[in-house]
């Protein structure tokens, strides 16, 4: 089977930054799009930043220039580098991979989440 495990969550004051990891595990063919998203109490998911397996990034325009994303392909670990936190970026941030297990098909997978806390 496959694991997505989240670190790197935590409590941290306007301004501050922190460092969110993800490892997939398991039986993986290889992993094609790899996501952060988010969800705030009372608010739907969202999607904060992604990255391909080429490397081409994308990001939602309230974390454009604050956050970054990467990932390390041999490893299978994608990193949110998260900084200038402002308190509406509190939210649990989960982990999201698109990848295949066989040639054959793509599953989608999600990490249990990481609880981001930014204070004022």
């Amino acid at each position: 089977q496959v694991q997505l495990v989240e670190s790197g969550g935590g409590l941290v004051q306007a301004g501050g930054s922190l460092r969110l990891s993800c490892a997939a595990s398991g039986n993986i063919l290889t992993i094609n799009t790899m996501r952060w998203y988010r969800q705030a109490p009372g608010k739907q998911r969202e999607l904060v930043a992604g990255i391909t397996s080429g490397g081409s990034t994308n990001y939602a325009d309230s974390v454009k220039g604050r956050f970054t994303i990467s990932r390390d392909n041999a490893k299978n670990t994608v990193v949110l580098q998260m900084n200038s936190l402002k308190p509406e970026d509190t939210a649990v941030y989960y982990c999201n991979a698109l990848l295949m297990r066989t040639f054959a098909q793509i599953d989608n997978y999600w990490g249990q989440g990481t609880q981001v806390t930014v204070s004022s």
